[in-house]
């Protein structure tokens, strides 16, 4: 496809979280300077007492916060020809033939990664080729590891071609707890691995969707480093 054009921007905080973070931090200051005045005025040694307490609690969930919307800088190293990597950070949790009934209606060999609150939530492309669509479903809010997940939660599709004209599906799923799926790729753009296809904030789940054709690389509870982690080859 030419030569491979990197789009990344070299940032360690995703930009998905500035604004929540910002935000997170001038409320923590906020609550820190109301108990500040309330306390002093309630008695001096209470307040000795609790603001450290308090204190501590704000600067570690903001912090949780910080670790959640951390961006690592990454270049997968070697060829990318006919190889699937990991779009997300996390554990497998689907290695199977299932079948497809929304686009395919047919079987496709399905590779699933679950994603806990503590993993790095931003996602790769897989695979490189051009985007053929994208498409958002609204749905439940089940939890993301639960087999029904992929087809009844909120999930957002990205079906991508590659150059050998194999069509690869990457489905971001929402979970209990993720209720925000952002997505980044257009429609008849060009892709590579090593591009952030999107971001889902808070525990999550990505399905990739493969030709029966492809060799899976990983196993059920393996975990995986987006963008790093081979997950499939393609024939």
């Amino acid at each position: 496809m030419g030569e491979k054009i990197k789009k990344l921007k070299k940032i360690r905080i995703h930009r998905e979280g500035t604004s929540e973070l910002i935000y997170g931090a001038l409320i923590a200051f906020a609550i820190c300077l109301a108990f500040h005045f309330i306390l002093g005025a309630i008695s001096p040694l209470a307040r000795h007492i609790v603001m450290p307490f308090v204190g501590g609690i704000l600067v570690v969930a903001w912090f949780m916060m910080l670790n959640f919307y951390r961006c690592p800088i990454r270049y997968f190293n070697g060829d990318t020809e006919n190889l699937v990597v990991a779009p997300a950070d996390g554990k497998i949790v689907v290695v199977e033939e299932a079948e497809e009934n929304e686009y395919f209606h047919d079987k496709r060999l399905m590779i699933s990664i679950f994603m806990s609150p503590l993993n790095v939530h931003a996602n790769w492309f897989p695979v490189d080729g051009k985007v053929k669509f994208v498409h958002h479903q609204n749905g439940n809010y089940h939890k993301a590891w639960l087999p029904k997940a992929s087809e009844e939660n909120e999930h957002a599709d990205v079906m991508i071609t590659t150059p050998d004209g194999d069509d690869i599906l990457v489905r971001q799923i929402a979970g209990a707890m993720a209720r925000r799926i952002v997505t980044y790729a257009k429609p008849h753009e060009e892709c590579y691995i090593d591009e952030h296809l999107g971001f889902i904030k808070l525990g999550s789940r990505v399905d990739v969707f493969l030709p029966l054709t492809a060799k899976p690389c990983v196993t059920i509870g393996q975990p995986t480093t987006g963008d790093q982690t081979v997950i499939a080859k393609l024939n």
